[in-house]
Order: C-alpha cells, then structure tokens, then sequence
C-alpha cells in the first residue's frame, strides 16, 4: 500500500510522523547502506528515500552502474520470512513464464535473495530489485483505457494462479472476511476509525454483517478465490514507451479474484467515473479471459469490503503519507456514506 513509484522521479520532501520519523528512516537508512556491497554496490553509491507505508523502500544509486538498485526494506511482524519468499517465488515464474513485465530479484552476493540487518533488536528483512523506468500513467488523462489494461493484466495473473503449482512452504496471507474484520484484523479494527461517531459504527456494523452475509453466499470455490496481486492500481504500473511494466507485490495473498478490481480503484471510491472504470476493466478482463455475470455482480459488495479494511488501514497507520493524504476523518465519513447507500440497495 503507497502512494509513490519506483520510477525515474524521487519523493522529494516526505513528511513522517510517529513510526516512519527522520531518526527512525536514518536508522534503515545506515542498515541499507551496511548491505550494499552485497548487491555489487560500490562506496560512492548514494541511498535515497522513495516511499514509506508498511515498508520503506530506497533507491540506490552508484555513479559506476548504469541504472539504480531498488531495495525494500520490510515492516517487522508483517510479513515473515515465508511469506516474503513466496511473494518473491511467484514474482521469479512470472517473469520466467513472461505473464507481466515486472523488476527481476537482485540476490544478495549472487545467491541469497533476502539480506537482513539488525535493528532495535528487530531482524529487518531486504529485498534488491532491478530498476524498472517509466511514470505511472497520467490519472488526469482518460481512466478507462487504463483500466482495460488494468483487467486484462488482472486476468492473466488469474489465469497464472489457477494453473502455478508452487513449491510446497508457500505461504501468503489470506484476504477473507475473518482476516479483515475478525477478532485479529490483519489491517487494524475499522471500529478504532479516526472521527467515527457512535451513529456511524451502528451502520458499519450493519455493513459488516451484510458483507459477511454476502461473501458466503458467494463462496469461495477455485473459479473466484486464489491468488490475487491485491494492489493492482495505476500507481502500480509502469509505462515506458509501449513498454508497460508491473510493480508491487508486498500485498498478494489469497483472496477472490474480482477483489483486484476493489483494490484498484482504492482511494477513489466516491468518484462518479466508477462506474464506468469498472466497464472498462470488465471489458479489458473479457478481452484476455470469461468472467462470468455472477462475479461482476459481486463487484460492488467487494468495493465495500476494500473500503472497510482501507478504513481500518489508515486509522492504524495514521502515520503515513496515504493516511495523510486520505483526509483521515473524512475518510471515515467518506466510508459511512458510503455504506449507507450500499445498504440501501443505491449505487456506490
């Protein structure tokens, strides 16, 4: 979950508060740079910030190598080291089975494909990632053809996953309903929602049954649920020339596959162009593979979901540049609206 790219312009001027603060990205910063050897890396190399959110991910520059070296430096107790290794299992067959175009892995001294370095007495787990350049398409210019692109990408990834045998110790995190919302939210409790008022937690509470209502019914069989990217928005693409490139695997896991059409319209959700995103990707997915009227039926109750766990999302992790550039409380009241209408049987 982010806001910035791994592209040719920097983050400049990143705002952090709480965890994310200027002493605590030095600290990486000095863990990164220990490693840097191990990635051919030489002693004039230059490591800069580029985005923060459950990770914090740098850019590695040495005057004596043609392109950057992207190194992602993960979130302690998030992601173990299992489940990092499978995002990055998946990431190496899609490359080799040429489904997207996406930054090859940069093993450390040639073989280890995660390094560590001690923090506060945390072990902090890095991945090297190629340079891959290109700008994430203009959000001022037509969404439509970005979004066809966005469901065709999102079908052929479907049609991977159906079909990949991973190795066996494959582990990523699961996006049901109990992981969302259950007594262990993976993205903090929606009920903890900054500015949520006592009327507003009476209709996500509502939402919340009707969604767990729904997604049973809905079931969860191998033609709707698998491996899924998760994240797969604009802002995850890359376009270079007519080169178009993929980024941003950290939050894959298992969950129903109309669920990355929910992920990638996150943060737009009370836009009136909805709509007609979600044609487009529906028309891009069809275009690659069949979807089924049921599962495009379950759309919005997905875009419900995405939006709940976006809730709780941003109040646990107020500290962060999305958190603050979501508006915080208005988010929240955002999301009431929103489920007030869903609840209602009105268009979202």
């Amino acid at each position: 979950m982010k806001l910035p790219i791994w592209s040719i312009a920097e983050t400049n001027g990143v705002i952090m508060g709480n965890l994310y603060d200027k002493s605590f990205v030095s600290g990486l910063k000095a863990g990164v740079e220990s490693l840097l050897p191990g990635w051919g890396l030489g002693p004039n190399t230059q490591v800069s910030l580029l985005t923060v959110s459950e990770n914090a991910t740098f850019r590695a520059d040495d005057p004596d190598k043609e392109m950057p070296v992207i190194l992602r430096v993960h979130r302690p107790a998030y992601h173990s080291e299992a489940e990092i290794r499978s995002e990055l299992a998946w990431i190496s067959d899609l490359r080799q089975q040429q489904i997207v175009r996406t930054p090859a892995i940069i093993p450390h001294y040639g073989s280890e494909i995660i390094a560590k370095f001690e923090d506060s007495g945390n072990v902090r787990h890095v991945v090297g990632f190629e340079f891959l350049p290109g700008q994430e398409p203009d959000p001022k210019t037509n969404l439509e053809d970005g979004f066809r692109v966005l469901g065709a990408i999102s079908a052929r990834l479907h049609a991977h996953a159906r079909s990949w045998r991973p190795t066996n110790g494959f582990a990523r995190k699961t996006w049901d309903f109990e992981a969302a919302f259950g007594p262990s939210p993976l993205w903090g409790d929606w009920r903890e929602a900054l500015g949520l008022s006592e009327a507003g937690s009476l209709v996500l509470e509502d939402l919340c049954e009707s969604l767990k209502n729904r997604l049973e019914a809905y079931g969860s069989g191998p033609d709707r649920f698998g491996l899924v990217h998760a994240d797969l928005r604009l802002a995850n693409l890359l376009v270079d020339g007519d080169a178009l490139g993929v980024i941003d695997f950290d939050d894959c896991g298992f969950s129903w596959f109309v669920y990355d059409f929910a992920a990638a319209i996150s943060f737009l959700e009370t836009s009136p162009t909805i709509p007609a995103l979600q044609n487009a990707w529906v028309e891009g997915y069809r275009s690659v593979a069949p979807l089924a009227a049921e599962h495009v039926e379950m759309i919005p109750t997905f875009i419900m979901f995405r939006r709940l766990l976006l809730t709780a999302w941003i109040a646990s992790h107020s500290e962060t540049e999305t958190a603050e550039w979501a508006g915080l409380d208005a988010y929240t009241d955002g999301t009431v609206a929103m489920a007030e209408a869903y609840l209602a049987g009105q268009p979202i």
